[in-house]
């Protein structure tokens, strides 16, 4: 047999190795021990011993600090009980970050339900800071040059809620938004719980502001369908064309988050486990992300009395 053809052929196959280890989908590991970043903050006159931060979203500023905003829950604000406060850290892998005070309430003035914020997210794109945010039925957008100082997004209303065909039903619930773009087209997940029936969807946008029909993404499963089985949905594409959607069920001591893969952004399964379910994390309302080379991974501390971090890894599926 002729040597060129051996190579040949041994390189085809080494080839096709790598793409098909390519295609075989990972699994998200916590990796090294956590550090608690943010505690139960003070909020002065609105300040609950039974209030627990939650829902939160984490970023770097412009100026290289990093940012935490957090949903505080059980405060004695009006209506809902909740507002955002902030924190700030000089490096990520500080303890104990800055807390900054509150840094926005609802404003039933426009559309947003009174003490109805929800689950900020922050990414940015085109020279600003764009948060993603629930207002107890909308989502909702501020933008910011700095990733500190933000300002709500007026539509042509003058409100601040995107335009997410549909009534702005409060029984659904629709919150905890985070924004991923794949390929040309910006991807917003969130979830909501229509009759009691908790799944995560998604609606795509050219622009982020402008959105298209709503789809169901996940549903059923291991995760079931009561109305906190899909919370905090958030995907990252570790691999070109591979998703993940992580996918919060419990908080807490017994804090639960599945994690399910996909190669279609819009398809994580509906009652589809065997093709879709990867593993479960002992974690409550995790933000992914990428620093320096280095996947971290942060959540809520099994008090519910502050958020912290660890790094993640990525391991062959054995």
């Amino acid at each position: 047999m002729p040597r060129i053809f051996i190579l040949t052929a041994i390189a085809a196959l080494s080839m096709g190795m790598r793409l098909e280890a390519a295609k075989t989908p990972v699994l998200p590991r916590l990796s090294g021990p956590w550090w608690t970043i943010a505690a139960d903050p003070d909020l002065g006159a609105l300040t609950n011993p039974k209030q627990q931060p939650v829902d939160f979203g984490i970023w770097q500023a412009a100026d290289g600090t990093w940012q935490l905003w957090s949903c505080i829950r059980g405060t004695k604000e009006p209506g809902k009980t909740r507002l955002f406060h902030r924190w700030e850290g000089a490096t990520l892998t500080d303890s104990n970050w800055e807390p900054k005070g509150i840094a926005l309430h609802a404003d039933p003035a426009l559309g947003e339900t009174e003490g109805g914020l929800q689950a900020p997210f922050v990414m940015r794109h085109d020279g600003k800071f764009w948060m993603f945010y629930g207002d107890w039925a909308n989502i909702c957008l501020a933008t910011s040059p700095d990733g500190k100082t933000f300002n709500r997004y007026r539509n042509p209303n003058g409100k601040p809620q995107l335009n997410f065909a549909g009534p702005p039903d409060q029984d659904r619930n629709r919150r905890d938004p985070m924004v991923l773009r794949v390929g040309q087209k910006w991807h917003c997940y969130y979830t909501a719980h229509p009759a009691n029936k908790g799944a995560d969807y998604a609606r795509t946008s050219d622009d982020l502001l402008n959105w298209g029909s709503e789809r169901v993404v996940a549903a059923g499963g291991k995760s079931g369908d009561g109305p906190y089985s899909a919370e905090c949905p958030f995907v990252v594409e570790p691999q070109p064309g591979e998703f993940y959607l992580f996918r919060t069920q419990k908080y807490g001591q017994n804090a639960q988050t599945m994690v399910y893969h996909s190669r279609d952004p819009l398809d994580f399964g509906i009652n589809n486990d065997a093709e879709h379910y990867l593993t479960t994390l002992p974690v409550a309302a995790p933000e992914i992300f990428k620093h320096d080379g280095q996947w971290f991974i942060a959540a809520l501390l099994p008090s519910l009395k502050g958020i912290q971090i660890t790094r993640l890894e990525w391991l062959p599926v054995r």
